[in-house]
């Protein structure tokens, strides 16, 4: 098993890889305070977004909606995304294909 480090990602934003493969990915973001951002971006990868905990109201293209504690949902390949902690918590993401970005 290896150990992956935490790596700011903004204000008050952290993630780190949990586990990897080529064909799949799953990172942990950690969000500390409410107001924190997971600025807007896009990328090739098909994501599954799952919340462990906290709040957070998540941009997805042309939609808003706010997720909580159990919530989950699929974000398809280039669509822009982003989301604002409401209440601080973490997000479990799945990545397919792996982000070799994050190594």
């Amino acid at each position: 098993m290896t150990n992956f480090p935490v790596v700011s990602t903004g204000e008050n934003v952290t993630r780190q890889v949990l586990s990897d493969h080529p064909e799949m990915m799953v990172v942990a973001f950690r969000f500390a305070a409410e107001g924190a951002i997971g600025a807007l971006h896009n990328h090739p990868h098909v994501q599954s977004t799952y919340v462990e905990n906290g709040r957070f109201r998540f941009t997805l293209g042309d939609e808003e909606k706010e997720v909580g504690p159990g919530d989950s949902f699929v974000i398809p390949s280039e669509l822009i995304h982003g989301c604002v902690c409401l209440e601080p918590g973490t997000l479990i993401d799945c990545f397919t294909p792996r982000r070799d970005d994050f190594l």
